[in-house]
Formats: C-alpha cells, sequence, structure tokens
C-alpha cells in the first residue's frame, strides 16, 4: 500500500535491522528511540576502546571523536560545529539555558499547554525562585491550521516577555509548530526563543542556522536511533556568552588555545560515559545507508504515520484532530472520555502508565503510549512511525481498540 506515493507496507523490510521483541508491535518510538544493531556495534567498539586504556582513551583520543561526531551532527541539522554542545538529553539543555540566565519580578516566560512535563517544571522551578511570571498559551488540540498556533502564542506575548519555551514537535499531542514563523516574529519583538525540539532531528528536516533562534535543543536517541544520553544544545553565536551547562566542571574557567567556550564547558563535566555522543555520526550514517538516505526515512515515516492515524481514526469514528501537514512521524488520537477511576498506574517510572496502555500490551503484544491530556477524563493515545514499522501494526491496533473500547 501506498501513502503520498511511498511505500508503507504492511510488513517493514527494515525491522531485522533493529533487535526488537518480535512478540510486540512497537509503535512509541517516540518516547525512548530504538537503537539499530549497527548503532549498538559500534557504541561496543566505542566501549571497549575506552576501557582498553582509559586515560588515553579520555586524555587524548576522546576530543578528536567528539569533534567528528559533532561535525556530522552539524551538517545535518545545519549548524556550525563550534555553535553546538553535546548534552545527555533535551531536559538537561532547556536546565542549562533557564538557569544560565537571569530573571527578576515582572518578567514573563512564555510557554504553552503542549510543552514537555519536565521542561515546564525547569521553567516554573527557575520562574518561582525569580518572581516571575509563567504566560502559558492555550494552543487548541483538536487543531484546524498552524495560524491558530501563531495567534494562540502571540497573543501571549508582551513587552515583559523574556524567553519563550517552544516546542518544534510536541510531545503530547504530536503536531509540528510553525516554528521558523514563531522564532522571526518573536525576534522582531525582541523576544528570545528556546526550541524544544526533543523529537525533530531525524524527524523534520533542520537549519538552525536559517531557524535564527537563540537556542535550540535537540535529542539524538529518538529518530537519528543512537544511543540513549545523545542530545545537543545549539546555541546562537551572540547568545553563548554567560551560558553554561547545568553541571559546572572544569570547563568553567579553562581557556585553551583553538577550543571555544561552548565545548570546553559542555564537552567535560567529569568522567561519564561518553560513547551516546560518540555514536551520533554512526547513528547518521546508518541512516544514510537506507535506501534514500535521512530525507527518505523522514517522508516515508510521516506518511505511514497519516496512515496510520486514518486506520485508527476510522475505526474510532472521528476525524483527524489536526491536518496531515501538522504531523511529522508521529499522531495524536483522542480516545473516548475516561468515566472510570483510578486508570493510572502511579507508581510507574519515569510517568504513570494508563491502564488501557498495559492492556495493550498484556493482551495484544501493543507497545503504545495511553495518557490524559489536557486533563481527566481527556485522554489521547499516540502513535509513532519508524523504518522498522509496517501498516498491518496500526490494523493490529485499530482491531484491538474495536475490541477494547
Amino acid at each position: 500500500m501506498t501513502a503520498h506515493g511511498l511505500d508503507c507496507s504492511s510488513v517493514s523490510p527494515y525491522a531485522a535491522l533493529w533487535d526488537l521483541d518480535p512478540r510486540v508491535a512497537m509503535l512509541n518510538h517516540g518516547s525512548f528511540g530504538a537503537c539499530p544493531r549497527a548503532v549498538l556495534d559500534a557504541q561496543a567498539r566505542f566501549r571497549r576502546q575506552m576501557e582498553r586504556e582509559p586515560v588515553r582513551f579520555f586524555l587524548y583520543e576522546l576530543e578528536p571523536l567528539l569533534d567528528a561526531s559533532r561535525a556530522a551532527l552539524a551538517a545535518l541539522v545545519g549548524a556550525d560545529p563550534a555553535d553546538l554542545a553535546f548534552v545527555r538529553n533535551a531536559t538537561v539543555a532547556v536546565n542549562s539555558v533557564l538557569r544560565s540566565l537571569e530573571f527578576g519580578p515582572g518578567d514573563e516566560i512564555l510557554v504553552t499547554n503542549h510543552a514537555y512535563h519536565a521542561c515546564r517544571n525547569v521553567v516554573d522551578y527557575v520562574a518561582s525562585r525569580a518572581g516571575a511570571r509563567v504566560v502559558c498559551a492555550a494552543v487548541p488540540f483538536p487543531i484546524g491550521s498552524p495560524e491558530e498556533v501563531l495567534d494562540a502564542v502571540l497573543g501571549c506575548a508582551s513587552d515583559q516577555t523574556r524567553l519563550a519555551l517552544l516546542d518544534h514537535i510536541t510531545s503530547p499531542t504530536a503536531i509540528v509548530f510553525p516554528i521558523a514563523e514563531l522564532v522571526r516574529r518573536l525576534d522582531e519583538r525582541g523576544i528570545d526563543t528556546l526550541v524544544d525540539g526533543a523529537h525533530a532531528p531525524g524527524m523534520v528536516p533542520l537549519d538552525l542556522r536559517a531557524l535564527g533562534a537563540a537556542y535550540v535543543t535537540g535529542n539524538c536517541h529518538k529518530w537519528l536511533c543512537a544511543p540513549k544520553g545523545a542530545g545537543y544544545l545549539y546555541v546562537r553565536p551572540d547568545r553563548q556568552r554567560g551560558l553554561h551547562p547545568a553541571v559546572l566542571s572544569h570547563g568553567y574557567n579553562l581557556r585553551r588555545l583553538g577550543r571555544n567556550r561552548l565545548h570546553e564547558e559542555f564537552d567535560w563535566a567529569g568522567t561519564d560515559d561518553p560513547t551516546p555522543w560518540l555514536c551520533v555520526a554512526e547513528a547518521i550514517r546508518f541512516l544514510e545507508s537506507l535506501p534514500g538516505g535521512v530525507p527518505q526515512r523522514m517522508r516515508r515515516n510521516h506518511a505511514l504515520a497519516v496512515q496510520a492515524r486514518r486506520v485508527v481514526c476510522d475505526t474510532l469514528g472521528i476525524g483527524p484532530p489536526c491536518p496531515d501537514e501538522m504531523l511529522g512521524a508521529m499522531a495524536a488520537v483522542p480516545l473516548p472520555d475516561d468515566r472510570e477511576g483510578g486508570a493510572m498506574e502511579m507508581s510507574i517510572i519515569p510517568s504513570p502508565v494508563h491502564r488501557l496502555q498495559r492492556r495493550l500490551l498484556d493482551e495484544f503484544g501493543i507497545e503504545v503510549p495511553v495518557y490524559y491530556w489536557p486533563s481527566p477524563p481527556k485522554r489521547l493515545l499516540r502513535i509513532s512511525a519508524q523504518a522498522y514499522n509496517g501498516l498491518d501494526q496500526y490494523r493490529r491496533l485499530a482491531a484491538a481498540l474495536g475490541h477494547l473500547l
């Protein structure tokens, strides 16, 4: 079967490149990603190199390896390597930016109701300590067009807005914000934007230079399929002064010829396992080795997400909650209101799991997130589409939902 002229066949020919549980339809790549065998093999090689002679590795070999991996990432996301720092994940990057900036009483930090919970926590923490105010723009969902995002966000910006934390692709609702236009319009009003692009690299084309945001973060363990612990922070050159990592280390006052401050401070935060960062280049090479490379994966994953959403929505008897062009490689679908109490397993880390999510896994072998949004009894189901997925998996999901709902 095809969607948008691209192959969305029922069985993916690339599933064997991942070491996934064959009993489970993995439709939740968006939460933690999944690392292909080739990238895991590369990580194992780097770890053997590190443990064979740790002193030589950390003192002499690590920095050139970091620079090479950073250069590959920079080429993919349209940035100068000098403006990119590796971080463990987007949440660490958001902490680094927000806790480097100085806010005071009367200042406002602008967010939306679609913000990722962990990052919203950082905003609330920083604002409360500084006496600043958090302003939350209510972006509707279901939503009819990108203009509704612009209207909601720009309508809440004011002369007191110091910073806007905005998602590129929202986590709970899986919609692609018109981020370039948001950044441009806010910049015209003298407002910096911190773009939470956790899902963006590998899902949508990026050109961070052209975007022009003051700060952009992204996770490489999601749609780029790098190991967990690989993310980046882009900082526009005019905003690098005074920007520090969430954890200060030797680089805070270390200045070496030929190394910039961003790399000095972020590349070393104490002894840790740097192999996820080193594997970013390998993950990019892996995706480029597939037919059509990264651009074709983006197009195919988008086409599959659109087709899969249609299958689920048809089963539920509802229309799509946003236009196809506002999707990347994920889609959120509203479920009937949950009228039963106690549906969440609250002891689960890192977030509670809905009873329906557990039933889909235990009874049907389907891994897909179900959660309340914006609040109970409203709930959403979010599907992801990656190279290892095929349309039959979403038909299996639709049949299970028809049975359970």
